[in-house]
């Protein structure tokens, strides 16, 4: 069956809600994974737009979260999860924000989609400081045993 990832809050395809956006309370929904390829050691979180500024002409991948280090062991995230609720070990990435930590949709304009990329890894990354997700991509290369995406979308009503 391979990786799995999945949210409560929403279904892959599926709108976003509000209160896990720049115009709700700006919390980070909840994630569940499972099926982890044999011999994972860790996991990385990756969260970008790739519809950025706007989806008729995106322009940019607009990083909303980054996370690496997370045990294996570890079998998902509660909604609106602290640094300190983070599973032992993870580590914090820099969003396009340039700052660590969830940041939810906030799209300018049009429906953008939001790709939420779990990658299981064969090794536990050496601590790469605050790595944005560039950074991180080029450590995660050769050590990726499985990939699961969780897309969602979202549109601002104004």
């Amino acid at each position: 069956m391979g990786l799995t990832l999945v949210s409560t809050a929403f279904r892959h395809g599926e709108e976003i809600p509000a209160r896990f956006t720049c115009d709700g309370e700006d919390l980070s929904p909840p994630l569940a994974w499972s099926d982890l390829p044999a011999g994972a050691q860790s996991l990385a979180l990756v969260v970008d737009d790739p519809d950025a500024p706007d989806p008729a002409a995106p322009k940019m991948v607009w990083v909303h979260w980054v996370l690496y280090n997370i045990a294996a062991s570890a079998t998902g995230l509660p909604e609106a999860v602290k640094p300190a609720a983070l599973p032992a070990g993870t580590l914090e990435g820099l969003n396009d924000w340039r700052r660590t930590g969830y940041g939810g949709p906030c799209p300018p304009i049009g429906r953008h989609r939001y790709f939420f990329k779990l990658y299981a890894l064969d090794t536990a990354l050496p601590d790469l400081g605050k790595p944005n997700k560039a950074r991180l991509e080029t450590a995660l290369h050769g050590h990726v045993l499985g990939q699961a995406t969780l897309m969602g979308t979202y549109q601002r009503r104004r």
